[in-house]
């Protein structure tokens, strides 16, 4: 059962996992749709039942442009339209997120040291960027990550936009390299690039790698594509990676 928790007029998170009433657990933010269907609605909340069912409190929230009143398939072209426009949508919602993050520590409901992030396309992108600004997370997963903003399609006549720009990860490699990082892809996963995908682990890796960690704990796993554009998650990839995660955390050994 979903429930929402109103933090402030403005800001609430949907939650599936063990009550409320059972105090602090460790926590996933789980990003994908919007925070009802992220947990919610099949396929899309296999990886957040799955952790929920191993005891750890799933939250989400409704990333940008989606929602009630909104077409998640329109969604990045939304996003697009607002930069266009001169507007950021992504770090008022970042901000949000780091918000509710610190928030449900306060109330007592999650251990701010067993937090971990999971994300699915354009919310793994999300995900990476609330990890820069709470980066004491245990672990990041994510499936069929957006890798880089500007080279969305949507985002055809902004490619060379210095503020899209600024949210691609390949510019956040500092920030993250000393992460725990699984990704999962497609071997042609044409919507958000396979060839991304492992650019970014390979920079990665050799950051951390320079930066002192001989075996950077960096993670890209590579399986035939299925869907759209190659663009598709299998269940077993959602429970594998959803598994990780929850070793991370602690809730499986």
């Amino acid at each position: 059962m979903i429930e929402i928790i109103q933090l402030t007029n403005s800001i609430e998170v949907a939650h599936i996992g063990p009550p409320l009433s059972e105090g602090r657990k460790a926590a996933a933010f789980y990003f994908s749709i919007s925070g009802e269907d992220s947990l919610g609605l099949d396929p899309f909340n296999q990886p957040a039942v799955f952790l929920s069912n191993k005891g750890v409190r799933v939250f989400s929230m409704n990333l940008p442009a989606h929602g009630p009143n909104f077409n998640a398939l329109e969604a990045i072209e939304l996003w697009a339209r607002d930069f266009s426009e001169g507007k950021d949508p992504l770090t008022p919602f970042i901000d949000q997120v780091v918000f509710a993050l610190t928030a449900l520590i306060d109330r007592g409901l999650i251990y701010a040291e067993k937090v971990g992030l999971m994300g699915l396309s354009r919310g793994g992108l999300i995900a990476c960027l609330v990890a820069e600004k709470f980066p004491d997370v245990r672990g990041i997963v994510s499936f069929a990550p957006m890798i880089t903003l500007s080279a969305a399609k949507e985002f055809k006549d902004l490619t060379t936009d210095a503020k899209v720009q600024q949210f691609n990860l390949e510019n956040h490699i500092q920030a993250l390299c000393e992460q725990k990082i699984r990704f999962y892809i497609g071997n042609r996963d044409i919507r958000v690039g396979t060839d991304r995908c492992f650019r970014l682990i390979e920079l990665l890796t050799e950051a951390a790698f320079q930066n002192g960690l001989r075996s950077p704990p960096i993670e890209l796993i590579i399986s035939p594509s299925i869907g759209h554009m190659g663009h598709g998650t299998p269940k077993e990839i959602f429970q594998d990676g959803a598994l990780w995660l929850a070793k991370q955390l602690g809730a499986i050994r």
